[in-house]
């Protein structure tokens, strides 16, 4: 990788856009991406694995945390045409993307840098494909910040790379205190379903 990473604030690197086309739940999608953009070039498989094996919501305050160009955001906000949907990332263009590809389907999204999200929000889900390569500390550190946030009762669908600690990730998980059930595995993902932990 370059110094110019997919989780930098500002990218440096010239903006190559290209369309990135995909199905999910049997409608399709082709959303702009670009260059300096997690996954630019095609649908994570990651986070194909997760839109196919989670349950996707119908309703409720729904969050994509690290959002990219959109796909997981714009999957939620066409599926639950009621819910309101938050999308956030750090990355500038990402955040730019999103919100073009969400107008372009006449969907209502709500992109937000992390810190612009008000904070008496809560979460009826939390929809995630973190970023793994920014190492464990600041893994853990975004989600210690945003798993808090999910309201009562709610959950938090997450797909990590089995080879980039899937498996520890669960078990940090549940260490800090979250109920922690994997529900799929596909081509090397695991789709892990968090809650709170009930007495």
């Amino acid at each position: 990788m370059t110094a110019d990473h997919y989780f930098s604030a500002e990218p440096s690197t010239p903006a190559r856009h290209g369309t990135v086309e995909f199905s999910v739940a049997g409608r399709d999608y082709a959303l702009t991406a670009a260059s300096g953009v997690f996954s630019a070039a095609r649908l994570d498989p990651g986070t194909a694995v997760l839109l196919r094996k989670a349950d996707l919501p119908t309703a409720g305050t729904l969050l994509d945390l690290g959002c990219g160009y959109g796909p997981i955001a714009c999957v939620l906000a066409r599926e639950a045409p009621g819910a309101t949907v938050y999308a956030v990332d750090v990355n500038s263009r990402a955040r730019d993307l999103t919100a073009a590809n969400a107008a372009a389907l006449d969907l209502a999204v709500r992109v937000h840098a992390p810190d612009e999200v008000p904070d008496d929000v809560t979460f009826t889900e939390i929809w995630s494909n973190p970023p793994t390569h920014v190492g464990k500390a600041e893994l853990h550190a975004m989600l210690t910040r945003w798993l808090p946030r999910l309201a009562p009762g709610g959950v938090a669908w997450l797909v990590i790379n089995r080879h980039l600690g899937g498996d520890s990730l669960h078990s940090w998980l549940v260490g800090h205190g979250w109920a922690v059930a994997r529900t799929a595995s596909q081509k090397g993902f695991r789709v892990l379903r968090v809650t709170r932990k009930t007495d």
